[in-house]
């Protein structure tokens, strides 16, 4: 017999109980809206200018934008760069991988 399933003695029915869950409280909106990180870091290969390009290019971000960005990837040696759903942050580091930037995700 398996675990989980009882045999009547009266009859040849099996009865399938559920094992017990945990009394716990999920907050499901708390759990699935924590945003995602992504980070530039620092490398010796990039130029600060491609950095800012590349921040322009894909992000759309305006300059003063980029350059700001770029200057905390030099200055810092990181810089989170977008934040959003995990899907998204994928997305967004798979993208810079792609145009050389050293990028990971984290959550935030």
């Amino acid at each position: 017999m398996r675990l989980g399933t009882t045999a009547s003695a009266c009859h040849n029915e099996v009865v399938t109980t559920a094992p017990a869950l945990p009394d716990v409280e999920w907050d499901l909106h708390t759990q699935t809206d924590k945003p995602w990180a992504t980070t530039v870091w620092d490398d010796p290969i990039n130029l600060m200018s491609y950095v800012t390009y590349v921040f322009m290019e894909y992000f759309k971000y305006p300059k003063e934008r980029a350059d700001h960005l770029m200057l905390l990837v030099h200055n810092e040696g990181r810089a989170v760069v977008s934040t959003g759903t995990r899907e998204e942050m994928e997305r967004d580091v798979a993208a810079l991988h792609g145009y050389g930037l050293w990028a990971t995700l984290a959550k935030d």
